[in-house]
């Protein structure tokens, strides 16, 4: 028996609702997807419409038990990421944001933030090979970093200005993204 064109259509698409409904073969999916939906980079928020952190009141502790006290991030460039390791636009945009990190890490700082155990973070971060350095909020975050909704991904200036607000999977790894910093870090 031969199947016609729409038979043979409606029979893929099935597959692929099914796909989608097994858990196991659900996140690979939907990681595949997001990373086609990341390979565009973030917007820059025009200069005139960049909102200014005026609260700097933010505790966080990394990985290892260390604090952080967001005080100490006042005249650096910043880079402040809400993530989840079970998220799939997280785990899409991660590859980029990696190298990144790698290439800036001496120069930016880094705020990769979630509220996950450290057994799940430390697993996730072996699995994939990654070395970002992952912080906990102690206290709330800042009004203007307040996210319902992850990934977010914020970059500030030297003065404080939200320069990317970026909510969702990105390549944070482009061109676009590298001149940014550079030229933020380069104004004084």
């Amino acid at each position: 028996m031969k199947l016609s064109k729409s038979q043979r259509s409606n029979i893929i698409f099935l597959v692929i609702i099914l796909l989608m409904v097994i858990p196991q073969t659900r996140k690979p999916i939907q990681v595949f997807l997001q990373k086609g939906l990341a390979m565009f980079s973030p917007s820059v928020i025009d200069e005139e419409d960049r909102i200014v952190l005026t609260d700097y009141n933010w505790k966080l502790v990394d990985e290892n038990g260390v604090a952080y006290n967001f005080n100490d991030a006042k005249g650096k460039v910043v880079f402040i990421n809400f993530w989840a390791t079970w998220c799939p636009p997280c785990i899409a945009e991660m590859p980029s944001m990696e190298k990144l990190y790698q290439d800036y890490k001496n120069d930016v700082d880094f705020l990769f933030v979630s509220n996950e155990t450290q057994e799940v973070i430390s697993n996730f971060k072996k699995k994939n090979d990654y070395e970002f350095l992952v912080h906990a909020a102690i206290t709330a975050n800042p009004t203007q970093l307040e996210t319902s909704s992850i990934p977010r991904t914020f970059v500030l200036d030297r003065d404080g200005h939200i320069v990317i607000d970026k909510t969702g999977a990105a390549d944070w790894n482009s061109k676009s993204v590298r001149k940014l910093l550079d030229d933020l870090l380069r104004s004084e």
